[in-house]
């Protein structure tokens, strides 16, 4: 067993030892270091980039549905706890993600770990981009496949790879659409390819782009038109949908398998159906509603094209996730600092949620950020962070 006063004085030596920070959320994108009087904070560090959290619509369904139900499921799906609110949902991601069928699991975590070592075993191989998320390298360790893990969206490794290992069992390719800590995206098209080149199954984590991508916010599966050649399709309902949970659209052959194999899934309690309520609600917004889209796009090139006039000339991605690469998690931790002091409040990302040498500063971009504000944010990030 690890030494755990040692452990813990090693992390704190190195600058990596995380703490929990508490905010007081004020609403509309800001936030206050709780228990001081110190000024508002405008937060780049929220996923909800559609604002969706504060909105209305979510509000009124989870409201309706804690009247009518209370305040939780009270079992597992298979149990007792399977609502009507629950399957009028998973039709409901089925359609956006252009599948035959969903499944609602409790978090993106559970999500990733229950499917992958649902669907794979000793036989078999799962071929995972390096930055994939840490709860896809979890289920893949679980599920006690062989792993391989290619070069970060470089399709000539994976090809190698997929090439020099013996077809035995089952083959699964496993990528982010849009990559939480880099912001950039899977090369969709090229990797169906692939899988359909090589006999794989192709799973895509959509928790950093649906709503936020696509003609109907049903993420860069949509956008790309791949939704055919992907076998299975994950995403979050905690982020840019406002609301909380985890689902995967599939066939409706696969979605029976995890139902009687993903662990994950079959012992856990059931979302709650308030909160199943507004996720609801916000997949019927995002598709009546494109505008919500278009306002974040909006404020995200903005936010690009102030950067870049404040004299920050490096490379800031495809998407509403901007990474600022400092290097050491000490200069990380103190830039982080600095902009508190200037009315921002952005994480530091450091190892190991971030390789070594990368540590950063990782900006998110909300529709609650006004343009006023991602033009001042940007001024103070360049001349005490970036200079």
């Amino acid at each position: 067993m690890v030494e755990i006063a040692a452990w813990l004085r090693a992390r704190q030596a190195e600058g990596t030892l995380r703490e929990l920070v508490d905010l007081d959320h004020l609403g509309h994108g800001r936030v206050r270091l709780a228990d001081t009087e110190g000024p508002a904070l405008l937060d780049f560090s929220s996923n909800d980039y559609l604002a969706l959290s504060e909105h209305p619509a979510l509000i009124a369904a989870a409201t309706e549905a804690l009247q009518r139900y209370g305040t939780g499921a009270g079992a597992a799906r298979l149990m007792s706890g399977n609502f009507p609110v629950h399957q009028e949902l998973e039709r409901a991601v089925a359609a956006l993600k252009g599948q035959e069928a969903a499944l609602l699991f409790g978090s993106g975590y559970s999500a990733n770990v229950g499917i992958i070592a649902a669907l794979m075993g000793r036989d078999d191989v799962i071929f995972t981009d390096r930055l994939n998320h840490a709860s896809i390298y979890d289920g893949c360790r679980l599920a006690g496949a062989g792993i391989a893990r290619f070069r970060h969206n470089d399709l000539n490794h994976l090809e190698e790879l997929l090439a020099s290992q013996p077809v035995k069992g089952t083959r699964l390719i496993v990528v982010e659409s849009v990559y939480s800590m880099d912001g950039d995206r899977a090369p969709l098209h090229e990797l169906v390819a692939l899988k359909e080149r090589y006999g794989c199954l192709l799973m895509v984590d959509e928790a950093h782009a649906t709503g936020v991508f696509g003609a109907n916010g049903g993420g860069v599966i949509e956008e790309a038109g791949v939704a055919s050649g992907v076998d299975l399709a994950m995403g979050t309902f905690g982020k840019a949908l406002g609301s909380y949970g985890a689902y995967v659209a599939a066939s409706r052959r696969m979605i029976d398998f995890l139902v009687n194999r993903a662990r994950s899934f079959i012992f856990s309690t059931a979302l709650p159906p308030a909160v199943a309520a507004a996720s609801l609600a916000a997949v019927q917004l995002i598709q009546q509603e494109p505008g919500l889209r278009q306002e974040l796009h909006q404020r995200v090139a903005l936010f690009k094209g102030y950067l870049r006039q404040a004299g920050f000339a490096g490379d800031l991605g495809p998407s509403q996730i901007i990474p600022l690469r400092l290097g050491s998690s000490a200069t990380a931790v103190a830039a982080a600092e600095r902009l508190r002091a200037h009315g921002l409040f952005v994480p530091a990302v450091r190892p190991p949620t971030v390789p070594e040498g990368t540590a950063r500063l990782r900006l998110s971009i909300t529709r609650h950020l006004g343009e006023a504000e991602l033009a001042a944010a940007a001024a103070a990030l360049v001349a005490c962070c970036l200079r």
